[in-house]
Order: structure tokens, then C-alpha cells, then sequence
């Protein structure tokens, strides 16, 4: 019997291409074959986002994309957050659909692709134990790669559904982490990207208190490992000893991303954040102080409810005074089940398109400033590709892949994805520089 085609389209976040990696290494493990053509498949799993509108929006596309390109044998099953928050929704209104699960399924799949025909709607509650089985599939060339080490998050922001679709923070065991970065090496990687809904958080439910500093020195002593890059890092837990350990080791980029999303006391409250203004700045200055050369990454949201002028005026000093070298902006998503979505004073999407508009202006100046002022100077570049025209294309250490700047640069030398070489820069634009190797 030859063994069922499975093709996974992906959607969101890093954290659920991290799922989609465990799915599919779950799948391999019990004899399905993954495959890049979703016509050719057996059975198509679209793994969807549910965070905001737009990503449902998108999510929803791509369901009814993939149903029109499966075989006329082929089965549809969507997966992920869209699914875990809306699986009757979803299984009333796309009957396409043969199989709807949640996020707490993948290690499953196996046994429920067994019986489609009499799974339709199995999406559970959030609430499991963090899976421990590292059964990844990873790609041929894994040089740069997630590592999650947790799920869930127990933060209550008013204008947030993760919570609900997620579940409560679990934290991966110390040792757990460890080896599966270890086996990252091994198979190839040299950047290790740590993801979580909130990186600072790791260790308080296992450990009783935050242990992140401690995790990130073992991890640095893992041969192979080149680069360590910090994502989702809450102010509040940005510690004195959390900004010790990146300042000491080498290994750790001066990149941290730091989701701050307003500047106003009023409107953070509101959001149900644990920070100020004043606490916002007073971390960052820190940051700086013992690395000079941090790139930090934030976002913003803009137009969330009762947001006035003055609020969103102190949002843009933010931006202006701190030069934010990586900084992405939301319009305020009101989403059903969260508390900020009944809140009184919602404001007017043409206000929210007006405010995003006038952060992204400022921030694209300054984007242009710190990119100029890179030129003359050289930077260690990881290579993700060769562009048709022969230059490559790579990212600084102050770079995240997919979402933040690229490096086009020219070398003597046939390069591949996953080298680090040293590129002298010679111009910039707003978002871009090029170089070329030394």
C-alpha cells in the first residue's frame, strides 16, 4: 500500500510554521510523505492564522484556494488558530472542508487522518501539556531555525485572543530545549531564532521563576551555533541580568524584539499592559547602555479604543525620540471575545489608516537615516539566496528573516544559503543596503 501524499500550506507567525514543521515530522514518522504540490496530494492541511481580521481574512482565501487545486479523491483539513477559535463556524460554512482541528492536535494527526471520513470536527480546549516529542522536518538546508520554548501565554491584554486560542503559558523543560537545539546543529543550523508569545516568560510555571538568562547561556555553549536571536521579549521582564547575559555572550545577536505597542500611560492601561511610558524608555536606555549597537524591533498599535491626538502624538515621539531600528504598526483589530472589542470609543477605521500611515512616514525616514549611516562599514552577513542577476541576498545580524531588512550584495565566491561572510556596505535605501565581500 503506498503511503498517503500530505502537503501543508503555512500561514501566520513563526510559531506556526514551527507547528507545521512538528506536523509534518509527525506525519513522516508514521509513513505519509510530504510533498511541495498541493495537486499532486492526498490529503491538504492548510494550518491557519485567527490573530487578527486580516490574517482571517487571508486564512480563509487559502482554504478555499487549496479546495479548488486537491484532487477530486483528495481530502481538505484545516488546522491552527482560525480553526482551534472557529471550528463549528468553519465546518458550517466551508462543508469543503473534510477534517477541522485545533492546535493541540498535530502529535494526533496520524490516528485522525486514519478515520477523515469520521473526523470532521475534533478542534479541543488549549489547555495540554507541552509536547516534549521533537519530531521536526525540517528543510534540506535548516541553517537558520525556530526554536520554541513554550506555548501559550498568560498575559491578559484587552485587544488579544491568543490567550483563548492558546491556552495558558507552558513552558518546554530547560533540557528539552537543549538537546533539540543540539540537534538543530547537528543537521546544519547556525541561527537560532527562540520564539514563544512571551520569550521573557519562560520558566515561571516550571521553575517559579523566570530563567531565560540561564537558558540562553546553555544554549551558547552549543557547538555550531552561530547566532541566537530573541523574539516576543516583554519589557516589563527585561532584566538586569537578561541584558547582562546578551551584552557577555557572543553567540547572542544585539537584536532583541520587543512588542512595546503604545507609548501613552492611558492607552497602556487600558490595554491591560505592565508597563509605562517611562518604563518603556527606561529599558531601552539600559539596552543601550551595555550595547551600543542594539537593533531593536517593536510594534505599534495605532487606533485602539478611546486612542486620542495627545495619545497618539506621544506614540510618535516615542518613534522619533528612540529611532526604533526595526518597527512594524497594526491598526487596532477589534476582535470578538476580547475585552477591548466592548469597549466604548472605538475609533473610526479612516482614523486608524490616517494614524498607520503617519508612524510608518516617520519610521521609514528614520529606517533611511540608520541605513545610511551604515555605509562604509562591514557587517557579517548570513546568505539566504542568489538572485537571478547573481547577487545574493542576505541578512546582518540585526536582521530576522522574512521581516526585516535584506542585505544585496555581490561576491567573487559561489556562495549558498546558510554561508557567513564579511560585506562592506556601500549604499542604502530606506529599507535596504548592498554591499559587496571582503
Amino acid at each position: 500500500m503506498r503511503s498517503k501524499k500530505v502537503f501543508i500550506d503555512t500561514l501566520g507567525c513563526p510559531k506556526n510554521f514551527n507547528d507545521s514543521e512538528f506536523a509534518a515530522g509527525v506525519l513522516e514518522e508514521n509513513g505519509y510523505e510530504i510533498i511541495d504540490l498541493p495537486e499532486e496530494a492526498d490529503i491538504i492541511m492548510v494550518n491557519t492564522c485567527g490573530f487578527i481580521n486580516d490574517a482571517k481574512k487571508e486564512s480563509i482565501e487559502h482554504i478555499f484556494d487549496m479546495s479548488d487545486r486537491k484532487k477530486d479523491s483528495g481530502k481538505l483539513v484545516i488546522s491552527g488558530c482560525l480553526s482551534q477559535r472557529y471550528s463549528e463556524e468553519l465546518s458550517i460554512e466551508i462543508p469543503e472542508a473534510d477534517c477541522i482541528i485545533g492546535v493541540n492536535q498535530y502529535s494526533k494527526l496520524p490516528e485522525i487522518l486514519s478515520d477523515i471520513d469520521n473526523n470532521h470536527v475534533v478542534a479541543n480546549s488549549c489547555d495540554l501539556d507541552y509536547l516534549e516529542k521533537n519530531v521536526r522536518k525540517l528543510s534540506n538546508n535548516p541553517y537558520t531555525a525556530s526554536l520554541k520554548i513554550a506555548e501559550g501565554c498568560d498575559n491578559t491584554c484587552t485587544y488579544c485572543i491568543i490567550p483563548m486560542i492558546r491556552g495558558k503559558y507552558r513552558s518546554k523543560k530547560m533540557e528539552d530545549i537543549v538537546a533539540e537545539a543540539r540537534e538543530l546543529a547537528a543537521a546544519g543550523c547556525k541561527e537560532l531564532i527562540l520564539i514563544a508569545q512571551d520569550l521573557t516568560y519562560y520558566g515561571r510555571d516550571l521553575y517559579g521563576k523566570f530563567v531565560l538568562p540561564e537558558l540562553l547561556r546553555e544554549l551558547c555553549k552549543i557547538d555550531g551555533i552561530e547566532w541566537i536571536r530573541l523574539m516576543y521579549c516583554y519589557d516589563e521582564r527585561i532584566t538586569d541580568e537578561l541584558i547582562k547575559v546578551m551584552a557577555e555572550e557572543e553567540k547572542i545577536c544585539k537584536y532583541i524584539d520587543i512588542p512595546l505597542q503604545h507609548a501613552s500611560d492611558r492607552v497602556l492601561k487600558s490595554m491591560r499592559r505592565q508597563t509605562t511610558g517611562k518604563s518603556i524608555k527606561e529599558t531601552l536606555a539600559k539596552l543601550k547602555a551595555a550595547m551600543p549597537d542594539i537593533h531593536v524591533r517593536t510594534t505599534l498599535i495605532v487606533g485602539f479604543p478611546g486612542e486620542t491626538d495627545d495619545d497618539y502624538n506621544q506614540l510618535l515621539e516615542l518613534v522619533e525620540s528612540e529611532k526604533f531600528s526595526r518597527l512594524g504598526v497594526f491598526t487596532y483589530s477589534q476582535e470578538e471575545g476580547t475585552v477591548a472589542a466592548e469597549m466604548d470609543n472605538q475609533i473610526d477605521e479612516e482614523i486608524k489608516q490616517i494614524r498607520f500611515d503617519g508612524v510608518m512616514r516617520r519610521q521609514m525616514l528614520i529606517s533611511s537615516e540608520l541605513n545610511q549611516e551604515k555605509i562604509g562599514k562591514v557587517f557579517e552577513v548570513i546568505v539566504d539566496s542568489k538572485d537571478e542577476d547573481g547577487s545574493f541576498l542576505g541578512r546582518t545580524r540585526f536582521d530576522a528573516p522574512e521581516i526585516d531588512n535584506s542585505v544585496i550584495f555581490t561576491s567573487k565566491d559561489e556562495l549558498k544559503p546558510g554561508d557567513i561572510v564579511k560585506v562592506k556596505i556601500n549604499d542604502a535605501f530606506d529599507y535596504d543596503i548592498i554591499g559587496e565581500e571582503i
